[in-house]
């Protein structure tokens, strides 16, 4: 392996994730291989022999590397564009761990990068002198993947995923108006897929060497933090056991994974066992050298995006028709979301933001999860600007539409937030549930805990409680923020037909000036944080979901939003 400077370079490993946090164990089977070796200046693969019509490999525009002297390179269909790539390419038992960066160009006319097995980029290394015998220190020196703006990439089935082991990077940099796209064949190929359609393909996973309070420490976060003496960190990651299994894990939180720039996932996720299903990406302990900005989850079956640990930040998030929780975070995460939009399907989608401060909490005792708190191990996420739209009904798939949940030691920041259930309150309801809060807290001991300067417009505005308050109480005694319990049926657009609420232009996500909102038929009463002039996640005259994000432009999407 090449030696690389510890500045910049990544440590990332990736694995499949469930809700629940529990290991999910299946076997990593792949699909059958295809030969796409060459044979002189012709691909030889299992249904196309060299020189029977196959293009040669100067106008094979398809991803190619130098394995032990023969050339891997995928298949090119010039009738349709699109390259397919057999598990003698890639796979899990296969991962790509070259010296060079595998490249995934824009193909030609529209053409996908077709994977028949699943993506994986670098080994998967699970003892600290595994890591050293390889060449890989948190930072360290593994394979890079490059995704060049307006790629496709698509896999076949749930079974198949995308990993980013730890040491390795990726550099995927769209563009406003040529994003990258990850999705399934379903979607990208055959064009068969609907709208809200999930659990198509498996999902994305990165994993690097950040903190996560899975593992021993000593010293206190952002001070002395550093693995306990004899302490090793390689928290086996939730998926495929085998050849798929992957680990994360470390001390770094300045790790660096690489870049994510207009970026989207679609139609992910997969159930492999009862109550067990996968996300859309998983950051592990990805820390806060990584740049992701411009993301979207779109339409999983589970979580949009799962933060174990680390501090990357997220800017510009777009999350939509999202089954369970769109931003859920444990295990010590301490990074930022700045700007995040969030719609919920009108049928399912459960929590706009899941969070626990420490993982494995029900095992801990008291002395441990205190001891956690003072030296700052617990999760601390600060999100600000957000738009949460609550799903109406009760009869999703992950239960009822709700906004934010707090608990298990999480101290999060939360500023210049609207959470609204407000849109199709009349849709389909269990009156007798009415659970559709937009701030639920079940705490103890949140003396770093803020939620201020936001609207919440919900049929239930709180649940929970903390140190004894509710969690009305709690808000009402530490924040400035407008709260209101909406009627049946009641629109958060601005009307002039409803003085009662209104926080959105006509029909839509943008958030209103400050000066027309409307809550409790009156006007709001907060002051966003830092210098701001609105709250929420997006206004009509700053829309940084234009020309990219899927699904909320009538030019660019399968379906209208529920509300319009």
């Amino acid at each position: 392996m090449k030696i690389k400077s510890l500045v910049g370079i990544c440590a990332v490993s990736a694995s499949l994730v469930a809700c629940g946090g529990g290991d999910i164990k299946i076997d990593a089977a792949n699909n059958s291989p295809i030969d796409n070796s060459v044979a002189g200046d012709q691909i030889v693969n299992s249904n196309n022999q060299a020189g029977d019509g196959e293009p040669s490999t100067g106008s094979n525009p398809c991803a190619s590397y130098i394995d032990s002297s023969v050339t891997r390179q995928g298949s090119y269909d010039a009738a349709t564009g699109h390259c397919t790539y057999g598990t003698d390419f890639v796979s899990l038992s296969k991962p790509y761990d070259q010296e060079e960066d595998l490249t995934l160009n824009d193909l030609p006319n529209d053409g996908v990068h077709v994977f028949n097995g699943s993506l994986v980029i670098g080994k998967n290394y699970s003892s600290n002198a595994d890591l050293s015998a390889a060449g890989i220190a948190q930072g360290g020196d593994g394979s890079v993947l490059r995704i060049e703006a307006g790629a496709t990439l698509a896999f076949r089935s749930s079974d198949d995923y995308f990993v980013i082991n730890r040491g390795s990077q990726m550099f995927a940099e769209g563009a406003a108006d040529a994003p990258i796209t990850v999705t399934s064949t379903s979607d990208a190929v055959d064009g068969s897929v609907a709208a809200e359609a999930d659990g198509e393909w498996g999902g994305m996973l990165i994993n690097g060497f950040g903190i996560t309070n899975k593992c021993e420490y000593t010293g206190t976060m952002g001070v002395d933090i550093a693995l306990a003496t004899g302490e090793e960190c390689h928290v086996e990651a939730e998926g495929k056991a085998g050849a798929g299994q992957t680990h994360y894990g470390g001390d770094n939180n300045a790790d660096n994974s690489g870049i994510l720039n207009y970026f989207i996932v679609k139609h992910t996720g997969a159930e492999v066992a009862p109550e067990n299903e996968l996300n859309g990406i998983s950051f592990n302990t990805v820390g806060s050298g990584t740049t992701v900005d411009y993301l979207q989850a779109y339409s999983t079956l589970d979580d949009g995006v799962e933060m174990f640990g680390g501090a990357v930040n997220i800017s510009h998030y777009v999350a939509l028709y999202v089954r369970d929780d769109s931003i859920d975070i444990d295990e010590g995460y301490q990074g930022t979301f700045d700007y995040a939009l969030v719609i919920q399907s009108e049928t399912f989608g459960n929590q706009c933001v899941e969070s626990d401060g420490i993982g494995s909490y029900s095992k801990k005792d008291a002395v441990v999860i205190d001891d956690y708190i003072a030296r700052g191990l617990n999760s601390r996420a600060t999100i600000r600007n957000l738009t949460c739209i609550i799903s109406p009904s009760d009869q999703g798939t992950r239960g009822n539409g709700a906004g934010l949940r707090v608990r298990e030691a999480h101290f999060p920041t939360i500023e210049n937030a609207i959470v609204t259930t407000a849109y199709g309150a009349d849709a389909v309801v269990d009156p007798t549930k009415n659970e559709h809060s937009c701030v639920r807290i079940e705490n103890a001991g949140a003396t770093d805990l803020a939620i201020v300067e936001s609207v919440f417009g919900c049929s239930d505005v709180t649940k929970g409680d903390l140190d004894g308050a509710s969690t009305l109480d709690w808000l009402n005694a530490n924040s400035n923020d407008t709260m209101a319990t909406n009627e049946t049926g009641e629109n958060p657009s601005f009307d002039d037909t409803d003085v009662n609420i209104a926080l959105f232009e006509a029909n839509s996500f943008y958030s209103l000036a400050l000066g027309d909102m409307v809550v409790n038929g009156g006007a709001v009463t907060v002051t966003p944080t830092e210098s701001r002039t609105f709250i929420g996640a997006v206004t009509s005259g700053d829309d940084w979901t234009a020309g990219w994000a899927y699904g909320l432009d009538p030019s660019n999407r399968g379906q209208a939003l529920w509300f319009e």
